[in-house]
C-alpha cells in the first residue's frame, strides 16, 4: 500500500473509539411453573416432566451491552444508568415473585415462562432504556449452573 495511503488508513483507525463489549450479572428468586391449561395433565407432564409443579431458581441474568469506549471515561457505558434499568427491569419485576401469579404476561394460558421467554421480555425492556451510543447484544437468563437461555436480538 502506498505511503500515503497507509498514513490516511492510520489516522482514520485512531479516529475511531474502539467498541468494547459491557456484562452486568444480577440475581433474583423466583418460582414459576409450565402447564398449558389447554392441554390434559397428561399431555402437560409428557411436555414439561416435573416442570409441570411450581418451584423456584436461583436465576442469575447477564445483560451484555457493547458501545464506543469514551475516552474521558474509558468506559463503553454508563454503569450506574445500567444497574438502575437491570434493578426497574429485571430486579424488581421478578424477585421473589411467582411469574405465572404475579405477572399477568405469564398468567395460565398466556406465556409459559420458560428461560428463552424471560429473555425475550428482558431484551425488550432493557433495550427500550439504554442510553444512546450503547447496543444491547444479548441476554442470559441462567436457571441454575447447568440450564440457561440466551438471546441475542436475532429475529
Amino acid at each position: 500500500m502506498p505511503p500515503r495511503r497507509v498514513g490516511l488508513l492510520r489516522r482514520y483507525l485512531l479516529s475511531v473509539p474502539p467498541i468494547a463489549y459491557l456484562t452486568r450479572t444480577v440475581a433474583f428468586t423466583a418460582t414459576h411453573r409450565y402447564f398449558k391449561p389447554e392441554w390434559s395433565a397428561a399431555r402437560n407432564a409428557e411436555a414439561f416432566g416435573a416442570s409441570t409443579a411450581p418451584h423456584s431458581h436461583a436465576y442469575r441474568c447477564a445483560v451484555t451491552l457493547s458501545g464506543a469506549v469514551d475516552p474521558a471515561t474509558g468506559m463503553a457505558a454508563d454503569l450506574a444508568a445500567l444497574d438502575r434499568i437491570l434493578t426497574e427491569e429485571v430486579v424488581a419485576r421478578f424477585a421473589d415473585r411467582d411469574i405465572n401469579r404475579d405477572l399477568p404476561e405469564y398468567a395460565p394460558g398466556r406465556t409459559l415462562p420458560t428461560g428463552e421467554a424471560l429473555c425475550l421480555d428482558i431484551w425488550k425492556r432493557v433495550a427500550a432504556r439504554l442510553p444512546a451510543g450503547c447496543r444491547l447484544t444479548s441476554v442470559r437468563v441462567e436457571e441454575d449452573p447447568s440450564l440457561y437461555a440466551e438471546y441475542r436480538g436475532e429475529a
